[in-house]
């Protein structure tokens, strides 16, 4: 059978997949949660569940392509912001049908993609995680601070426009001071990050990946102003984390 993917390109399937290979860390937990045992090999960064014990291959933007052809997959999942093209490319030449998720942008455009996937490519029914997730997120609360939030340093690289970690923020009434930037992922210089602060910018959001922001890595760039640790799972993955990180995030900006 042929679906296509978010991108419109074919996906000709043999039937419903039995061997997976994952590049997207948010995908492999997603298939794995609900069709457990599908999962044949997965990126180096795919760290849940924890109880996976599938074969490596290299990481998102740079796997190990003949690896993973190695593994015989019947189904390559990517996403269209994490994986290179190329490597995309070189996997459908080689035969193996890939599906591209595209990035998304919002929560419900990330759980309508999950849905479309995990219905039609394994054929479930939807399951019980992401249609809590959807009931969770579904409204954004009122704007009550905010709030700079970087990604990475060295260069500074920040959430921008278009993002799901903004609108995760945003429904939980985290405004992000750079969602009307040009770019996705906009890079201020440091003066001009410290200076959001003084033009009314009220938090700093610091996540644990991918850059790996800590008490003492991150905040001391911003002297006096307040800050908040989050987990980057939860911040930036799609699927069953999803449930979980609605909670913890609240908890997290309950004193805002």
């Amino acid at each position: 059978m042929t679906l296509f993917d978010d991108l419109g390109e074919d996906v000709p399937l043999r039937g419903t997949p039995q061997r997976v290979v994952s590049l997207v860390p948010a995908l492999t937990e997603a298939v794995e949660a609900t069709v457990p045992g599908r999962i044949a090999g997965a990126t180096d960064y795919c760290t849940h569940p924890d109880s996976l014990q599938v074969s490596r291959v290299g990481g998102s933007k740079y796997p190990k392509v003949d690896d993973v052809l190695a593994l015989r997959p019947d189904l390559v999942l990517a996403n269209s912001e994490e994986n290179r093209p190329e490597d995309v490319e070189r996997l459908r030449a080689n035969g193996v049908p890939v599906w591209v998720m595209e990035a998304p942008a919002t929560v419900p455009h990330a759980l309508a993609s999950l849905r479309r996937l995990l219905t039609q490519a394994f054929e479930v029914s939807e399951p019980d995680w992401l249609v809590t997730a959807e009931e969770l997120w579904r409204e954004a609360a009122p704007e009550r601070v905010r709030a700079v939030i970087p990604v990475w340093r060295k260069p500074w690289i920040v959430l921008g426009r278009d993002t799901f970690g903004g609108d995760v923020l945003h429904r939980l009434g985290v405004a992000n001071v750079y969602a009307d930037h040009e770019d996705r992922y906009p890079r201020p210089k440091i003066d001009e990050l410290r200076a959001r602060f003084a033009d009314g910018a009220d938090l700093l959001v610091l996540p644990d990946e991918p850059y790996l922001f800590t008490d003492i890595d991150g905040p001391e760039a911003f002297p006096d102003v307040p800050y908040v640790l989050v987990s980057g799972r939860y911040l930036t993955w799609y699927g069953p984390s999803l449930v979980d990180a609605h909670r913890e995030l609240s908890v997290a900006f309950s004193a805002w």
